[in-house]
């Protein structure tokens, strides 16, 4: 199964396709989509353009994207909601189900640890996927939701994501 994984930004929106086939993951292509344009709009129809030619390139058969947590500002998290909703209504014209996981949800599927440091999410992503040298950041970002999502569609893995996602029991 192909798995795209989407980190959204304002300035900087991060993808990456992983074949998950068995136990094995291995990078199918990513890059990073940058902001182009005077305004909003035009940035945002950008992005769409671009992630419908990574979807159409790249063929996965599902996404994740990565659920906002936090902005510095009122006017940051709006715009980056902006993005994600753009990388959401992508994949929704491309027909493909989305999921959505925190940072430390994906923290936790790449390195085993909910606040690793986005140097230890890198490597993981280069080590798990067997390339030679780490990605690019947001790139990497939008790997490990990949391989999130991807680890989630397997029984015990599914199991784990769902218990931090709830959290600890009383």
């Amino acid at each position: 199964m192909r798995v795209l994984g989407i980190d959204p930004g304002s300035n900087a929106t991060g993808y990456g396709v992983v074949a998950v086939e068995g136990s094995s993951l291995r990078r199918v292509g990513g890059g990073t989509i940058r902001a182009r344009g005077e305004t909003l709009g035009e940035r945002l129809a950008h992005l769409q353009r671009e992630l419908a030619r990574a979807i159409a390139a790249l063929g996965p058969e599902v996404a994740a994207l990565e659920a906002v947590f936090s902005a510095r500002n009122a006017r940051s998290a709006l715009v980056l909601g902006h993005a994600r909703g753009v990388a959401l209504a992508a994949c929704a014209s491309a027909g493909l189900c989305t999921g959505e996981y925190t940072p430390q949800q994906v923290k936790v599927a790449v390195t085993g640890y909910g606040r690793a440091e986005k140097p230890q999410v890198m490597k993981m992503v280069q080590r798990l996927l067997g390339l030679a040298d780490a990605p690019p950041s947001d790139e990497a970002d939008a790997l490990a939701v990949a391989i999130c999502h991807g680890l989630s569609l397997r029984s015990p893995a599914r199991l784990a994501l769902r218990a931090l996602a709830e959290g600890p029991r009383p």
